[in-house]
């Protein structure tokens, strides 16, 4: 399955969410790294896996509200 990489002027376009507002609010919070975007070659570049993020935004999926776990776990209470 292909996948679909956007940056974030490019993410922020089709979320109707300013940029800063994604990067200061959303990254880390909602956006996970390693399941919502990714960081290419170690770099400080973020490339948004738009697949994940659509499945999220639109699926009221349980996990999203689960705490994520050192150990890779998650918690959901």
């Amino acid at each position: 399955m292909a996948q679909t990489y956007l940056t974030t002027d490019e993410l922020s376009s089709r979320i109707k969410y300013d940029s800063r507002t994604i990067r200061e609010r959303l990254k880390d919070s909602v956006l996970l790294e390693g399941v919502h975007y990714i960081r290419p070659f170690g770099g400080r570049k973020i490339l948004f896996i738009w697949e994940k993020i659509e499945e999220d935004m639109g699926s009221g999926n349980p996990q999203a509200f689960a705490i994520p776990m050192a150990n890779g776990g998650v918690c959901h209470g």
